[in-house]
């Protein structure tokens, strides 16, 4: 049976970063792409460029700031919707849903919330109380579904090289861990995580204080999935050579591999 690789890539300026993507997309060769933080409108999105690398486009653009994708080799997404239910007249552009070689994929991009506490904060969790019952209703559904992003989350302390600095960030406060937790129990199936129980494997760096130089990272980026999927999961992994380039996101590309669906 056919696998099939899906990575999740927070690119912090889809522009600006054109080349380090595009020689990510010739090397690795993933089958399916979620992009967060575009930070560009939609008529500035490399269609073209990527089109020319194989790939299938669709694209929820905002200026300057947030904006999602979902890249397919080979093909066409076919847009589900953009925007969460109930979510319609927000202005940030976070949450794109496809249907692509038979998955249902989801790219997003989590609020950061902070500075906490405060106002974006309480957006951060409000936008996470839709993303939860949306997310419901994809596993009712039964489809197979991947949930791949940004989420802003550190889920344990096992996810950061050391909390004591982060203790007052948005990414580790227990009302952000205890909705990705609620996620899991959901029936969702955190990839990364299952194929490296004890690992500490982080897929954000920032760019202060040399923390790629100390892999002082994060984990952050997440892909969960399905019932339907969960038994078709193989491999999982950080390609962290990506990070490691000149003018980089301070992401690296996170990705699995699985059975495509029959």
């Amino acid at each position: 049976m056919t696998a099939l690789t899906l990575a999740t890539y927070n690119v912090n300026g889809i522009r600006a970063r054109l080349p380090i993507l595009l020689q990510w997309l010739e090397r690795e060769q993933p089958d399916i792409v979620c992009l967060q933080e575009l930070k560009a409108k939609s008529a500035d999105f490399p269609q073209a460029e990527l089109e020319a690398a194989g790939y299938g486009a669709l694209w929820d653009g905002q200026p300057s700031w947030n904006g999602v994708a979902i890249l397919a080799r080979g093909d066409q997404p076919l847009e589900i919707r953009r925007g969460l239910p109930g979510l319609a007249d927000d202005p940030q552009r976070r949450y794109l849903e496809a249907a692509v070689k038979g998955v249902v994929v989801a790219s997003l991009y989590l609020p950061n919330g902070n500075p906490w506490p405060g106002p974006k904060f309480d957006y951060k969790l409000a936008w996470f109380e839709r993303f939860i019952d949306h997310a419901q209703s994809l596993l009712e559904s039964g489809h197979p579904v991947v949930l791949a992003g940004d989420y802003n989350v550190v889920p344990t302390d096992h996810d950061i090289y050391d909390p004591k600095s982060w203790r007052k960030d948005a990414l580790l406060q227990p009302e952000s861990r205890a909705c990705f937790e609620r996620l899991l129990r959901q029936g969702w199936l955190d990839a990364l995580r299952a194929c490296h129980p004890d690992e500490a494997i982080y897929t954000y760096w920032d760019y202060f204080r040399q923390r790629w130089q100390r892999n002082a990272g994060l984990r952050i980026d997440h892909l969960l999935l399905s019932p339907a999927l969960q038994d078709s999961l193989q491999e999982a992994g950080v390609h962290r050579w990506v990070r490691g380039l000149e003018k980089t996101s301070d992401h690296a590309p996170t990705w699995i591999r699985f059975k495509a669906p029959a």
